[in-house]
């Protein structure tokens, strides 16, 4: 008799330890099984970044005026890098929008000036040490000042990171 309950104790625990196992398996995996209360959907995530605070068409900040997307050479970019220049004043502030991340930081610097063109590289400054960062993506506008108003030249951005 006694052997019979530990075999029933037994298939009962199994049953238990079947059921728990088959519960885990549905949890955060979205599963949408046939108990609500069993399944339990990740929350939504995003792989794309926000869109930019100054969108290509859109009026530039400070009263800056745009610069035709044909006058701009954005080949150097990364593919889902914002694209957006514009000129402040009398045209020898020019204005682009960076993409920053978690700990970096990015700013703009004028890399080369000629009468045909001027290179505007955006460079993202990483940390030094590798630590714990947020998982964001700013679109902040920057700035950098050139010799003259930028006129008719076209407009080239690089990008590049650095420590």
């Amino acid at each position: 008799m006694r052997s019979l309950g530990t075999a029933v104790g037994a298939g009962v625990l199994m049953l238990l330890v079947a059921g728990c196992a088959n519960t885990q398996s549905q949890v955060g995996a979205g599963s949408g099984g046939t108990d609500p209360q069993l399944s339990v959907s990740a929350p939504p995530s995003s792989t794309a970044p926000s869109a930019p605070d100054i969108a290509p068409g859109e009026p530039p900040p400070n009263g800056g005026t745009q610069v035709p997307l044909t006058k701009v050479d954005a080949a150097a970019l990364p593919e889902q890098y914002p694209v957006s220049v514009w000129t402040e004043g009398d045209g020898a502030v020019i204005g682009v929008i960076g993409q920053e991340g978690g700990c970096s930081k990015v700013t703009a610097q004028v890399a080369e000036q000629s009468a045909t063109s001027v290179h505007v590289e955006l460079v993202e400054t990483l940390p030094a040490e590798q630590q714990m960062c947020t998982m964001d993506i700013r679109f902040p506008p920057l700035t950098a000042k050139l010799d003259a108003p930028l006129g008719e030249r076209t407009v080239v951005l690089t990008v590049r990171q650095t420590k």
